[in-house]
């Protein structure tokens, strides 16, 4: 009798074990496919990856015989109440090479050990949301950016702030992909659809039978107000299947070909037309755009026009091409 239970009991521990096996397993399974169509798919913001892919401050400050920007020095430098700058990440090397061209030397203070611009320093880097709201509080009298969101317009509108806009350059919207992905080029019409889940898996576009992941960027930067402008006020689709298909970003021309370079990834074709400086310059490349420098209308600073008449000017434009991105031109 006592054999018999022993025996019992003993088949009831080895089931358990097996279930709890078996449990293990599946659990391990299933965190092995996360890894592998998720959490490999990351990098974090901290890595040295992720921050070679960001515009290094460091590395592009004015008055830096190491600096990565275009250097030039004006003849007449800005004296007196200087306009503070600010502006997008994407557009920090060309209004550092602005300030370097006409500001005086002292005018910018730097703290290598933490990174930031002293308070007094009249170059700032917030970016393009912290940037925008700055100028709004009057604490950045120049702030560069592409066209700002509807919700930052209407926060402006809220403050009681009327902004002037003067386009200055032209840069491409461009979209890209996996360079291992088969489509090189995609109408206006395709794209829209990609990011508002019309089209959800790419062989609808001529690609591989995958589902589509449409990436979408913080709220209020250049690119996702200018994606969203493109849009028509239609929401970016999110595919809940998406993480395990072929992604499509965007961005802005020269972040891709001059910060993020050899990042596996490439530009499309829009329309037929790639994005290079003579298509984005001419217009036809479809989606080529303005970028702009902003102030506020009431304010006073004679060297806000002084400023815009240099960037304006044939040296201003010269600086602008120089520096990786297209002049104004001729609407």
């Amino acid at each position: 009798m006592k054999g018999k239970k022993n025996g019992k009991t003993g088949s009831v521990l080895a089931g358990q074990l097996l279930v709890l096996a078996a449990a293990v397993l599946i659990f391990a399974l299933l965190w092995s496919v996360i890894w592998i169509f998720v959490t490999s798919r990351c990098v974090s913001d901290a890595s040295d990856e992720m921050k070679s892919k960001m515009i290094d401050v460091s590395r592009n400050l004015p008055f830096d015989e190491s600096s990565h920007i275009v250097r030039y020095r004006a003849e007449t430098i800005l004296e007196g109440d200087l306009p503070v700058l600010d502006g997008a990440a994407a557009l920090f090397p060309l209004y550092s090479a602005f300030t370097e061209a006409i500001y005086p030397e002292e005018s910018v203070v730097y703290d290598e050990k933490s990174g930031d611009f002293d308070p007094a320093s009249a170059l700032q880097f917030h970016n393009t949301v912290r940037g925008f709201n700055a100028l709004l509080d009057g604490s950045v009298d120049v702030f560069f950016s592409a066209y700002p969101s509807e919700e930052q317009l209407e926060s402006a509108r809220k403050a009681g702030v009327t902004i002037r806009f003067v386009p200055i350059g032209k840069e491409a919207f461009v979209f890209l992909v996996n360079e291992k992905n088969p489509v090189d080029s995609l109408t206006q019409e395709e794209l829209r659809g990609l990011f508002t889940g019309k089209i959800t898996n790419w062989k609808q576009v001529g690609g591989a039978d995958r589902p589509v992941h449409p990436i979408k960027r913080i709220a209020g930067s250049g690119s996702q107000s200018t994606l969203e402008a493109f849009l028509g006020g239609e929401k970016v689709y999110t595919n809940p299947l998406g993480f395990m298909g072929a992604s499509i970003g965007y961005s802005f021309r020269w972040y891709t070909t001059e910060v993020v370079k050899e990042g596996g990834v490439k530009i499309l074709s829009v329309d037929g037309v790639y994005p290079d400086p003579d298509t984005v310059s001419d217009g036809t490349y479809p989606l080529s755009t303005k970028f702009y420098a902003m102030y506020r209308t009431d304010n006073e600073n004679g060297n806000i026009q002084t400023l815009l008449d240099f960037i304006l000017s044939e040296e201003g434009q010269e600086l602008i091409e120089k520096s990786g991105y297209c002049r104004i031109g001729a609407d």
